[in-house]
């Protein structure tokens, strides 16, 4: 197609995939009570009349201005029609993008979404797991007779970003997976990173947790420890596949074969007489050696 229509493909791919996420979220906001006490679930409530003297035992939930609920209540219903009416716009992404790719590009594609998906929601599942032992450590910081006041909105923000975080963690495997397809990287090359990459992973965990005990870290490095190695060991099956088809699959385009160079018996030397064109050497006057005189 020429440039017009592929910008007026575009412009019509987009505009159904933002349709569908107006659509989800005018229904969800029908619903943003219920979505609001899902994500403020993992907050440990104060009962009625105990905020001031819990300490840091629990928390109250609260407003903080009054604009507050009706922003808090759009951001959860957007959020809500983004995720929900994720597979309408990324339909019309790939519809738009996979024309131009080939066949062996799309069947890469689909698998990697097959497995990033519950990748995600594993890492999604596991952040919303750990949540309340990250809040309560959290607030037992909170020194007896004080009250931990937490407004809505930044609650909703920390329980989003934690799920972000480690739902994007889960993915590292897949990525180097894709390398390693993609003949990027080798598996043996994967495996040579494993003290580097568990240190890295930990630190990661360290610091993308709010928390400061071991809990939450190791919850989040542990099981990408263990997805990595998976990884490597998928790399280092798929090396040996592609050498068993082909030995010379892992040469850079430009690295030479190696060559023998052990000298050979070339067997017994044929006398070659001279030409009559020269004269001279058919002289039996010039000593020959096998055939051949000084000249040849």
């Amino acid at each position: 197609m020429p440039l017009v229509e592929h910008l007026r493909e575009l412009r019509n791919r987009l505009a159904k995939g933002m349709l569908a996420i107006v659509v989800v979220t005018i229904a969800a906001a029908f619903y943003s009570q219920a979505l609001m006490e899902f994500l403020s679930a993992p907050v440990p409530r104060c009962e009625k009349g105990l905020g001031e003297t819990t300490g840091g035992a629990c928390a109250v939930i609260a407003y903080t201005d009054l604009l507050s609920p009706f922003t808090t209540t759009v951001k959860v219903s957007l959020m809500a029609g983004v995720i929900i009416a994720s597979p309408i716009w990324l339909y019309q992404l790939w519809a738009f993008v996979a024309p131009g790719l080939h066949k062996h590009e799309r069947k890469y594609t689909y698998a990697f979404v097959a497995a990033a998906v519950p990748l995600f929601l594993g890492g999604a599942a596991l952040a919303y797991t750990i949540l309340p032992i990250s809040m309560r450590v959290l607030l037992g910081i909170t020194p007896d007779g004080s009250a931990n006041i937490l407004p809505m909105d930044k609650i909703l923000d920390f329980t989003v970003r934690m799920v972000l975080i480690f739902g994007a963690a889960f993915e590292l495997p897949l990525l180097l997976i894709m390398l390693n397809l993609t003949r990027i990287v080798t598996g043996r090359r994967m495996l040579g990173w494993w003290r580097g990459v568990v240190m890295g992973v930990f630190v990661f965990g360290a610091v993308a947790t709010p928390t400061t005990d071991p809990v939450g870290m190791i919850a989040l490095a542990g099981p990408i420890v263990v997805l990595y190695f998976m990884a490597v060991g998928f790399s280092l099956l798929n090396d040996k596949r592609r050498r068993r088809a082909d030995p010379d699959a892992e040469l850079d385009d430009d690295e030479a074969s190696e060559l023998d160079l052990t000298p050979e018996d070339v067997g017994e030397i044929e006398s070659v007489s001279s030409s009559r064109a020269l004269p001279a050497q058919a002289s039996s006057d010039h000593d020959r050696v096998n055939g051949y005189d000084d000249i040849t």
